[in-house]
């Protein structure tokens, strides 16, 4: 990287709380992309703008800027950024940011992490942060003369090499000391001498800065020894800026997978002494290591090339190449890791400047100082040695890749983003990792999607749980006060399963996991004590008598959070069927729609009833909610052709409750001007259901641009939702609308030709979107 510094490091957008298990996020990488991006933001490890760039695509380094990097450039070559989840180091969390394309790495390292997690933690140190310049002399008339000469004029060549920098001398750092080293020649004529010259280049990685140094002090050097400067560059040996790191695990925390934590201590240990004696097998022990440190030196800008060289400089120190890690029996019969390894790094210099990731990767990773990044990246090393030699020592390291082949493979096969975790869970329950498998499953799949989108009955008969999400083609909000609505199910459905947990269990309860979603928590059996995520969903418990039950509950959410699809309600409908399934309590379908509507009552405060209502029937239907004296209306609708649609969706979230009480504060301040709205809104809404029945689209998609003028006029759109809405329409849309709440989410988009048009374009801005067909 280029070393001259910055003013100032790269300051974190947002300071992320360091509460408990800040970075503990359960199957992280099931998630979707968008949805992983998405918790790195709540979790406070992004700012809104940081989140915007990702989600757009904006931080990826242009063809323009990396012309300016480097010569004769062409193109430039994409690596994936993933994170290393689980840190805890010296009681600080971390989420790490890590560039690699080897797949097996950043799961290795977010499982060591969360074992060394389980026993508190790493602990780093590092004394000094010192580069060393050296400066090569030969041909002196007399080598212990000019030695003596240089070390009392020390002052002098330490006061010149700082007139260099006087930048760096201002803010803490320049070079601090004068050492001279001899040399025979091997030539046999006379010594050489060096001169290291001992340079802080505070949070700056210094390599320019000290061959600047170096270079000018050169004619000073020859004047003082009388002899010829030939060589004057830095040191990648950087063993004046050594890391050590330290981890304390309990056996009982290594134990698994058929093998006892003695049996797995016991295996490290010998595994290391092995890399302690033999240089081949060092090499490859070392190479490990370096998998965490080079991933960690790509994503912040650093020089891994110059780190390598460093490390395994240092690791031949003795004159004998050997680990640098050593793991090895405590006192009290836990396995102790630690590493010493050079680690001069930078947080300030070009790369910041040049490329956006790179500065988005330091404000992710929130190490204040230079030596704060060498820590955890010595730190990363450690972690990564230590899963590589536990499977070594355990199940063999084929074994642990088999999940990261799968995913390998489902993607080879072109499994599509919404059916890739079932093909890859499917791969490893075969056992036949193969391309030719992968092909044949995701043919299923698809399959069984046509048949649940064309309400064919499944050909599996395993007992299923879900609950539909929906789109509103037209009636959103004016439905809440006694107006119609057109609502339809679209092909996303959210799924849960019950097992019971420990029967014999002291502290009996209901644990609620939704990996995609990052929660893992237990239901408080007190309602006072639960957040809101827990006082909808425990209202089912509750009313169930299910509380005091030892039980799991894990949802699969194939719908958008909070993005206007319904996904509250589908959640609450698939919990229950479930437990109706599971405890075989024999509810109709109403009794689930009325349980799921009181669900739907404490997350959004005065829902109509659509979404519990589409989420459970899973049908197209004119909806009427019961409102002063008119009964309640549900109109199952024959369309005699699927209509096209589009869903796109912003990637910001919008709190229903939130426009919904918006709504209805400006309605009771003007109700005459809100209701005239809401009575246009179900006069287009009455007219829809003769278009969407006899597949009148021209006329539907008027409808549908009119009802999100109206829409908008009741301000629950958002700039996300207006810029979608155009850009649909330039793409040949017929129409377009918000969908749901409004105030960010989704919008739908009516488009019987060229819909991959219009996803590409909204893909193009930073959205996403999704072709669905209801009816």
């Amino acid at each position: 990287m280029s070393a001259e510094p910055q003013p100032t490091a790269p300051a974190a957008a947002k300071s992320p709380d360091q509460s408990p298990d800040k970075s503990r996020i359960p199957e992280f990488y099931k998630l979707s992309v968008s949805d992983r991006v998405r918790l790195m933001r709540e979790r406070g490890w992004v700012s809104e703008a940081d989140y915007q760039q990702m989600i757009s695509g904006e931080h990826t380094l242009s063809l323009h800027r990396a012309d300016k990097m480097i010569e004769n450039v062409v193109g430039v070559m994409g690596l994936p950024v993933g994170l290393g989840l689980n840190f805890l180091i010296n009681g600080k969390d971390y989420v790490i940011p890590l560039v690699v394309e080897e797949p097996s790495i950043v799961a290795a390292l977010s499982s060591a992490a969360k074992i060394v997690r389980g026993a508190g933690g790493f602990t780093a140190e590092m004394d000094e942060s010192m580069l060393i310049g050296q400066i090569q002399v030969v041909d002196i008339p007399n080598v212990p003369r000019a030695q003596s000469a240089l070390l009392q004029r020390k002052a002098e060549l330490l006061n010149l090499a700082n007139s260099l920098h006087p930048q760096m001398v201002a803010r803490g750092g320049g070079a601090r000391d004068v050492e001279i080293h001899l040399h025979p020649r091997p030539d046999g004529r006379g010594d050489m001498m060096v001169l290291h010259l001992v340079v802080d280049t505070c949070d700056a990685m210094g390599a320019n800065l000290v061959n600047t140094m170096c270079e000018g002090l050169a004619s000073l050097v020859e004047s003082i020894t009388g002899g010829k400067v030939f060589l004057r560059i830095l040191s990648n040996l950087t063993d004046r800026a050594l890391v050590r790191a330290k981890c304390v695990i309990p056996v009982a925390r290594l134990a698994g997978k058929g093998f006892s934590g003695e049996e797995v201590r016991d295996g490290i240990v010998l595994a290391t002494d092995f890399a302690s004696v033999d240089p081949y097998r060092a090499a490859t022990h070392n190479k490990g290591v370096m998998n965490g440190v080079d991933a960690v030196a790509l994503a912040t800008g650093n020089d891994w090339r110059a780190i390598e060289a460093g490390a395994h400089a240092y690791a031949a120190r003795s004159g004998r190449y050997t680990s640098l890690t050593r793991w090895y029996k405590g006192d009290d019969g836990a396995l102790v890791g630690e590493i010493e390894i050079p680690m001069k790094v930078g947080t300030v210099g070009g790369p910041l400047q040049s490329n956006p990731t790179v500065a988005l990767n330091h404000r992710l990773l929130g190490a204040t100082s230079a030596r704060e990044l060498a820590m955890v990246m010595g730190t990363v090393g450690l972690a990564q040695n230590f899963s590589a030699i536990r499977a070594l020592a355990t199940e063999g390291i084929q074994q642990g890749h088999m999940t990261l082949h799968a995913r390998s493979v489902a993607l080879a096969a072109g499994a599509s983003p919404e059916i890739f975790e079932t093909v890859v869970e499917r791969l490893i329950e075969g056992g036949d990792i193969k391309i030719w498998k992968a092909q044949e499953i995701v043919v299923q799949v698809k399959k069984a999607l046509r048949q649940e989108a064309g309400g064919e009955e499944p050909t599996s008969n395993a007992p299923r749980s879900q609950g539909h999400g929906k789109i509103i083609l037209l009636g959103e909000h004016a439905v809440v006060y006694g107006s119609h609505a057109i609502a339809a199910p679209v092909p996303l459905a959210i799924e849960a399963s019950v097992q019971d947990g420990d029967s014999g269990s002291a502290n009996p309860g209901v644990d609620l996991i939704i990996p995609r979603w990052g929660v893992e928590s237990r239901l408080h059996k007190d309602p006072a004590h639960r957040d809101s995520f827990q006082r909808s969903l425990g209202i089912v418990f509750d009313k169930l008598g299910l509380t005091e039950r030892s039980l799991r509950i894990e949802v699969f959410p194939n719908v958008p959070r909070g993005m206007g699809l319904g996904g509250s309600a589908a959640m609450a409908v698939a919990v229950i069927r479930a437990l109706d399934q599971h405890f075989k309590l024999g509810h109709t379908d109403d009794e689930i729609n009325a349980l799921a509507f009181e669900c739907e009552k404490v997350a959004h405060g005065t829902p109509s009833g659509i979404d519990n209502t589409v989420a459970t029937f899973g049908k197209p239907l004119l909806y009427r909610r019961a409102h002063e004296g008119q009964p309640l209306l549900m109109k199952p609708l024959d369309l005699s052709k699927p209509i096209p649609l589009v869903v796109g969706i912003s990637g910001k979230e919008s709190l229903t409750a939130k426009t919904v009480g918006g709504v209805r504060s400006a309605w009771l301040k003007n109700p005459e001007l809100y209701e005239n709205i809401f009575r246009q809104i179900d006069a287009l809404t009455l007219q829809g259901v003769d278009a969407v029945q006899n597949y009148q689209l021209e006329r539907l998609g008027d409808l549908m641009n009119v009802c999100h003028g109206l829409l908008n006029a009741l301000r629950v759109s958002s700039w996300e939702i207006e810029e979608m809405v155009q850009i649909c329409r330039e793409q040949g849309a017929l129409g377009a609308k918000l969908t749901g709440g409004g105030g960010g989410g989704s919008i739908i988009a009516l488009a019987p030709e060229h819909p991959e048009r219009v996803i590409a374009a909204l893909r193009d801005a930073g959205y996403s979107g999704l072709e669905v067909r209801i009816g």
